[in-house]
C-alpha cells in the first residue's frame, strides 16, 4: 500500500503556489491522506483567511469520496439532501463539498490522499490542481460512479 508522505504533501503544496503565483493567485492548499486526514495545509501570505479551511473540506472530500470534487456535482445537484446528510454523519470530519479544487490523489491506481485548493476562481482553484498532479506523476483518470457492465439498450 502507498502512502502519501510529509515530503510528497509539502512538493505538491510547493507546485501548487508556484503554480498560483503564476496566474496572480494567492491560495491556501491542503493535502489530507486517504483517510482525509490532513498531512500538510498552508496559506501564503494574501490568501484570504477562511481558504485553508475551504481547502481542507476540498481536500477530503476528495479523499474519502474517492472521486473529485468535479466529478461529483452532478450526483450532489441530482440527490441534494443525500449530499446535505452525509456531513451530518458522526463520522464526518468536515463539510462534504462536491466542487472544483477538490481532486483526488490517486497514484498506480490506488487512492493515497485528496487536494484542495481555495482562492481562485472555481476554474483556477481546478487548474492549478490537475496540472500540478498531472506534472508530479500522479492519475487524474477515475471511473464514473455507479457504472458496471453494459450499458441498456435504451441508452446505447
Amino acid at each position: 500500500m502507498t502512502s502519501l508522505t510529509l515530503d510528497a504533501a509539502e512538493e505538491i503544496i510547493d507546485a501548487a503556489h508556484k503554480r498560483a503565483q503564476a496566474i496572480g493567485k494567492a491560495v491556501s492548499v491542503a493535502v489530507v491522506d486517504a483517510g482525509g486526514f490532513p498531512i500538510a495545509i498552508r496559506r501564503p501570505d494574501g490568501a484570504r483567511p477562511l481558504t485553508p479551511d475551504i481547502a481542507r473540506a476540498k481536500a477530503y472530500t476528495a479523499a474519502i469520496m474517492q472521486r473529485p470534487g468535479k466529478m461529483l456535482k452532478k450526483w450532489q445537484e441530482s440527490q441534494p439532501v443525500f449530499f446535505s446528510q452525509l456531513s451530518q454523519l458522526p463520522g464526518a470530519a468536515l463539510p462534504i463539498m462536491a466542487t472544483e479544487g477538490s481532486v483526488t490523489i490517486k497514484k498506480d491506481g490506488e487512492i493515497i490522499g485528496g487536494l484542495g485548493i481555495a482562492g481562485g476562481t472555481a476554474d483556477e482553484d481546478q487548474q492549478i490542481a490537475e496540472e500540478v498532479l498531472q506534472s508530479l506523476g500522479y492519475e487524474l483518470e477515475f471511473a464514473a460512479w455507479g457504472v458496471s457492465g453494459k450499458p441498456s439498450g435504451k441508452d446505447a
